[in-house]
């Protein structure tokens, strides 16, 4: 199994699905279409020739400023290649929706959570997409990059010393 067939049979089922790619030490990423995404996924899963059978890893990335804002990306493995894939999918910060893959592999169920609780990023069709880090009152999503830090100051050489005296550390 090599990168070039398994991108030339997702270009032959789904042609207007792919939108870019890129190769690394071997590694090859396909970036898709929202409205392929799961049937690209289903497609790699289920052909004989390719049973990409394992996701290995599914998370959210926040692009601030690009558009789209949001990515997700999930790394597929072929145990039976011995060949991995990694696929990605925009989605726009006024509308944060991509296809869950949780109804075709069963550990997206919990990444998919937490992409959606730190990220906010709604995954459509998801059984039980509900808090799995964050309090159930939290409000907004933490790993946004536009999301508040807080009010600490944060503790620097040139001000260390200041920040560490108001702090309740366990003293000797």
């Amino acid at each position: 199994m090599d990168n070039e067939s398994v991108l030339g049979l997702i270009r032959e089922c789904f042609p207007q699905a792919v939108l870019g790619t890129s190769e690394f030490r071997g590694d090859i990423s396909i970036t898709l279409r929202r409205e392929d995404w799961d049937a690209v996924a289903r497609l790699l899963r289920d052909d004989p020739a390719l049973r990409y059978t394992f996701l290995e890893n599914l998370c959210g990335v926040d692009y601030l400023g690009r558009t789209p804002r949001f990515e997700v990306v999930a790394h597929l493995v072929s145990m039976q290649h011995l060949h991995r894939i990694c696929l990605k999918v925009g989605a726009p910060e006024e509308d944060p929706h991509v296809p869950t893959l949780a109804l075709l592999f069963p550990t997206a169920n919990y990444q998919e959570r937490e992409t959606w609780d730190l990220l906010g990023i709604v995954f459509d069709g998801h059984p039980s997409l509900t808090r799995i880090l964050m309090p159930d009152d939290w409000v907004g999503h933490p790993q946004r990059k536009d999301h508040p830090l807080g009010d600490e100051e944060i503790a620097f050489t040139f001000n260390q010393e200041r920040i560490y005296a108001q702090k309740p550390f366990a003293r000797e």
